[in-house]
């Protein structure tokens, strides 16, 4: 699933052709007038045509660093806020996005609407959320009847059960939830994996580097001050033995780059199955604390680090267990609990984890918390106030026009047989778009959400969505729902309903705008919507039939040029060091890698095929070309925390932005030609090392 940010291209090539054909009809008809000439297209919103060249370092030069090249006085003059982690393109969407839910709140805050209506919820929820005083007036009353009930536990049973709660927001070093079938595209399956760390992955417990024993170190003193202020005692030796408890769970983790096969994480396993994992662990305790008791089957991803975690569950003493559910349990509410303990969690995880010097405002936080609770609610308004009817059809338009781009590069790759090519035609030819918004909205019901009860709306939210998901597994899918709001600023891939989806949020400048010039759009949104349907023929995206079924459906010998070709990408990335001693993880960040691979290449086809024969304007001294590959470059204008940056190394598919970018161009010839890129610039690559896989 996923990725970055997508959006959508102009409707222009379809006016060039109907001016070409009115042009044809005015030359063979001399007894009238020649037809106004067309206004002038409007101002687009950045710069003349689309691309603001201010924000170019012309002291560097484009085959040494693109990316800087393209962004780099930019970079100079956009510092990151204080109450952020990175400052770019996507960040200052979603910056916007937040202005405009917080009107579209306030507004339904000001009219509200009888209990249990969709206003209700909204303005219940976020005015709850944000007052403060409120919540700390109330303490850690609401947290008590939870934090007895871990602390009553007497066996390893007791804290199984207590781990399986859909009510009791705490860890487990084994998660269960449910999701869809990657074998069976037409139905839900239970589905459980590792879990369990309070640290962003496994190799900030397991490496030796000073910085990552210092972390630790920090987090340790994190646990004890939350203890505390919670009110418990013996917080220094429990922090000590929670840290100790997560190094052991890490140990038993999969590297990153393993949980990413998918082949590899599809193990189909009946309970009895599970039961002889360890016969030793309540099983049915935990599926019946979490009301799936009747549950038959279910779907291991990291199989062989489950025994190893049941092990550390029945051989860790149950005070330190209970320690840790009480941490987990008062970090994962910090938002809704006193500020002090509010602004501990930050201090930890905001400040010292990521680098971020400041906490966003409240009101910002308060609009992610209602949109994760209630997003299709305030969707619907959204897409009334911020998205046209006019963008949505030239979304699709554009969807098209790529999608006929892949097709055709399909059609002439040379390491792929002919047999494949028509599947992967036939898979092609049923990615189904979905753009803006979902046919059919939520609405909730059964959702409870109190005046001045943020804590308990917190609970009361995530119980109803617990139980949403459980009545999903008697049901067929509903290849209709979203798995983003409107509002939000990304888009991706679903291989299991091998779709590729497009909110209305993402659909505005840098990456689309109805008034740039076409080679700005093909290299901004044109890209992106590449990405997303290259994820469909990235390397496990690719393992997914036109039906969305996981299976081999290519011969052999396509499989090897394949793994061929995007081994050597990945080797490409594993050589960038962003953070002295610690590299992009090539493997981890693969898909990602060969989605912008590919989705450059063929947005750059389909930029051509709308030039129709005819060679592209220059504007200025901006060719074509130029044009659509700084409009690429641009989109990846981001700043970003050192700590920050770490995090999103060891973590995070997705390369720092400013290899997406330079790693991208440097695989593709025409870049080398717009930019005169020549053997000795920084970034040269010679053409039988340059990547082009789609």
């Amino acid at each position: 699933m996923i990725s970055l940010s997508r959006r959508a291209l102009t409707a222009s090539t379809v006016a060039l052709l109907a001016g070409c054909a009115t042009q044809t009809q005015t030359a063979a008809t001399t007894t009238t007038a020649a037809p106004p000439p067309p206004p002038p297209r409007p101002k687009a919103q950045i710069g003349d045509w689309g691309v603001d060249l201010a924000n170019r370092d012309l002291t560097i030069k484009p085959g040494d660093d693109f990316f800087n090249y393209a962004n780099g006085t930019w970079l100079k003059n956009n510092p990151i806020p204080a109450d952020r982690t990175r400052w770019g393109s996507f960040d200052i969407l979603r910056k916007n996005a937040e202005d405009d839910v917080k009107a579209i709140l306030e507004q339904v805050a000001a009219s509200g609407g009888p209990d249990g209506s969709g206003p209700q919820r909204l303005k219940d929820f976020y005015t709850s959320y944000i007052n403060v005083d409120a919540i700390n007036a109330a303490g850690m009353t609401p947290a008590q009847a939870d934090l007895a009930a871990i602390n009553g536990a007497r066996n390893h049973t007791d804290i199984v059960r207590l781990m399986g709660r859909p009510d009791m927001p705490v860890a487990s070093p084994i998660a269960i939830y449910v999701g869809l079938d990657d074998r069976n595209p037409n139905r839900y399956v239970t589905q459980m994996g590792q879990a369990g760390l309070s640290l962003p992955d496994r190799d900030y417990y397991l490496r030796t580097d000073a910085q990552f024993a210092t972390i630790r170190q920090q987090f340790q003193a994190h646990v004890a001050q939350m203890l505390t202020l919670a009110g418990q005692t013996g917080t220094d030796a429990k922090a000590r033995a929670i840290l100790a408890l997560e190094t052991r769970i890490a140990h038993a983790h999969w590297p990153v780059e393993q949980t990413r096969d998918r082949d590899a994480t599809y193990n189909l396993k009946t309970r009895a199955e599970i039961a002889a994992i360890n016969t030793h662990y309540p099983w049915n305790d935990l599926f019946q604390s979490a009301e799936m008791g009747d549950v038959p089957e279910v779907v291991i991803a990291e199989l062989s680090a489950i025994g190893p975690l049941t092990q550390i569950v029945m051989s860790t003493p149950v005070s330190t267990w209970k320690a840790y559910l009480a941490y987990h349990y008062i970090s994962n509410c910090a938002d809704v609990l006193p500020a002090n303990i509010d602004d501990a969690n930050f201090d930890f995880y905001g400040k010292t984890l990521n680098g971020q010097p400041q906490q966003r405002e409240r009101w910002r936080r308060g609009v992610d918390a209602t949109g994760n609770a209630l997003g299709e609610l305030i969707g619907q308004i959204y897409v009334q106030q911020h998205f046209p009817a006019s963008s949505k059809t030239q979304m699709q338009q554009l969807v098209e026009n790529l999608r006929r781009s892949y097709g055709e590069r399909i059609d002439r790759l040379t390491w792929m047989s002919a047999e494949t090519k028509a599947k992967a035609r036939e898979k092609l030819a049923t990615f189904r778009p979905k753009i803006g918004y979902p046919d059919k909205w939520r609405d909730y019901a059964g959702l409870d959400i109190h005046a001045n009860d943020a804590f308990g709306n917190a609970r009361r939210n995530q119980v109803y969505s617990w139980r949403y998901d459980l009545a999903r597994l008697p049901r067929p899918t509903d290849k209709d729902e979203w798995f983003m709001t409107p509002q939000t600023v990304n888009a991706y891939y679903n291989p299991t309903f091998n779709e590729v989806v497009f909110p209305a949020a993402i659909l505005q400048p840098p990456f689309f705008d109805p008034n740039a010039d076409d080679a700005v759009n093909y290299g901004g949104i044109g890209a992106v919507i590449g990405h997303e349907m290259g994820h469909g023929f990235d390397d496990q995206g690719a393992k997914s039939d036109a039906q969305g079924v996981l299976r081999d459906w290519w011969n052999a010998a396509d499989v090897a040029a394949f793994q061929q070709l995007t081994g050597k990408l990945a080797d490409e990335y594993s050589a960038f060091e962003p953070l002295p001693g610690i590299h992009v993880n090539g493997r981890f960040t693969l898909g990602e890698n060969i989605g912008d691979n590919g989705g450059l290449q063929v947005a750059h086809y389909a930029y051509v095929m709308s030039l129709n024969g005819q060679p592209a304007p220059t504007i200025g001294d901006i060719t074509g070309d130029q044009r659509f590959f700084l409009s690429f470059g641009q989109i990846w204008a981001t700043n970003i925390r050192d700590a920050r940056l770490r995090t999103q190394l060891l973590s995070d598919p997705h390369s720092p932005s400013q290899y997406r970018c330079n790693g991208t161009v440097s695989n593709m010839d025409e870049w080398y030609a717009a930019f005169n890129v020549q053997p000795g610039d920084k970034l040269y690559r010679a053409p039988a090392d340059r990547v082009q896989i789609w």
